[in-house]
């Protein structure tokens, strides 16, 4: 009897759908699709808490970070926030694995007790006398490592176009890429550019990505309608223009500078400046009360000097604009992937996608964050636009052959 229930743990869901097979052309019982929608709900309440506790847990990492260890640098962030993401590469196979001979709900006990166990280490990471910056960076990466899915790898079948999965696949990574940068930059930009607290970027941010969660909703319920209208493909690339629009709004422009945080010039080290410089920015800058939390733009960070500020209109059209492109183009290849894939089993290409987009969450925050320290935002979200036309560029190179299983195949016409 447990080796029964272990095999009908491991079946599709469905029974085995291939061509030929008894249940290719059976209908979806009503017990199924009662236990289909059964597991979907759970898995909605899975995703919305998991994604509330990430939320949560972004918004803070930065200030977090500055407070328990004063080495770390924006630099470090990139990497404190991607190893989220590599430990969760790395488990999913694994537990993915580990769901093909066992039952699955032992790789989900261990995923949420290491989960537990790593949130717990991150809660702590104060307490080290030293080096407290690469304990968060290993807590960050065990609950990545528990928050692996431990999706049924099966082998898939045959007559899929595979230009299509490759070419969809590299447009979720860039998708997922640019708002994981996004996300990552968020808090060291504001506090940079508007010479925010920690205490205020946690709060304001925190406001701004909560707007940007209901506007997500709300876009949801409007891609449903749209795509039976106008398709899945145009939405693709709408969304994609607008995020590129959203990015070029994002660019510094103007002769308004941020303001610098000339408390820490005593380390005299200000690079690629000159002695009249230094002295013209310390006139301009506001002194304030010593005992108070340096706040603006470092002064080691020298593109500070000569780059305009981006303006906190410029910021929230941007952010707005982003919430528009971001999950419209998040849905629709999801959607265009599982049209391509078609009836097949298709845990081994959802297990690619799973990897294209932990992938993009590991490049994203260390891209953002090295270019951001070293060049500033002009040179970030200059070559995240010039990515963003790559993306529509192949887009619509391969835009004819993004069509469903069945519509290639001749079942439906398109």
């Amino acid at each position: 009897m447990a080796s029964l229930g272990v095999d009908s743990e491991q079946k599709p869901l469905l029974g085995d759908r291939t061509p030929g097979s008894r249940e290719w052309d059976i209908i979806e019982t009503e017990e199924h699709c009662k236990s289909r929608w059964r597991s979907i709900r759970i898995l909605y309440l899975t995703m919305f808490l998991s994604s509330v506790g990430f939320s949560i847990v972004i918004m803070s990492i930065w200030p977090y970070l500055q407070k328990i260890d004063q080495t770390a640098d924006a630099s470090f962030l990139g990497w404190v926030i991607a190893s989220y993401s590599l430990g969760q590469m790395v488990a999913s196979p694994i537990f993915g694995l580990w769901s093909n001979y066992r039952p699955r709900k032992e790789p989900l006990i261990v995923s949420i007790f290491i989960s537990v166990a790593a949130n717990c280490l991150y809660a702590y990471v104060h307490v080290p006398a030293s080096h407290n910056k690469y304990y968060m960076l290993a807590a960050r990466g065990l609950v990545g490592f528990g928050a692996a899915s431990a999706d049924e790898v099966q082998v898939p079948q045959g007559n899929i176009d595979q230009v299509a999965v490759v070419a969809t696949n590299v447009l979720f990574f860039v998708i997922l890429f640019i708002f994981a940068l996004f996300e990552t930059i968020v808090t060291p930009l504001t506090m940079d550019m508007y010479a925010w607290t920690r205490e205020q970027a946690v709060l304001y941010d925190g406001i701004i990505l909560a707007a940007l969660g209901v506007e997500a909703v709300i876009i949801f319920m409007g891609i449903k309608l749209l795509s039976k209208k106008i398709g899945e493909r145009a939405l693709l690339l709408g969304g994609l223009i607008i995020i590129w629009v959203g990015f070029f709004v994002l660019l510094p422009w103007g002769n308004q500078f941020p303001k610098i945080q000339w408390e820490d010039l005593h380390n005299n080290t200000i690079p690629n400046t000159t002695f009249g410089e230094i002295i013209i920015t310390l006139w301009k800058s506001p002194r304030e009360n010593h005992s108070e939390e340096p706040t603006g733009c470092p002064v080691e960070q020298a593109w500070c000097l000569y780059t305009p500020m981006i303006h906190l209109a410029q910021f929230l059209i941007s952010a707005v604009l982003i919430g528009i492109g971001y999950p419209s183009c998040n849905v629709m290849s999801y959607t265009l992937y599982s049209k391509i894939l078609g009836p097949n089993p298709q845990g081994v290409y959802m297990g690619w996608l799973t990897a294209s987009g932990s992938a993009a969450r590991i490049l994203g925050p260390v891209f953002i964050s090295q270019v951001y320290t070293a060049w500033g935002p002009r040179w970030a979200f200059s070559l995240v636009c010039g990515m963003v036309v790559l993306t529509i560029t192949l887009l619509g190179v391969v835009y004819r052959r993004l069509i469903a299983f069945s519509v290639r195949h001749g079942r439906i016409q398109e």
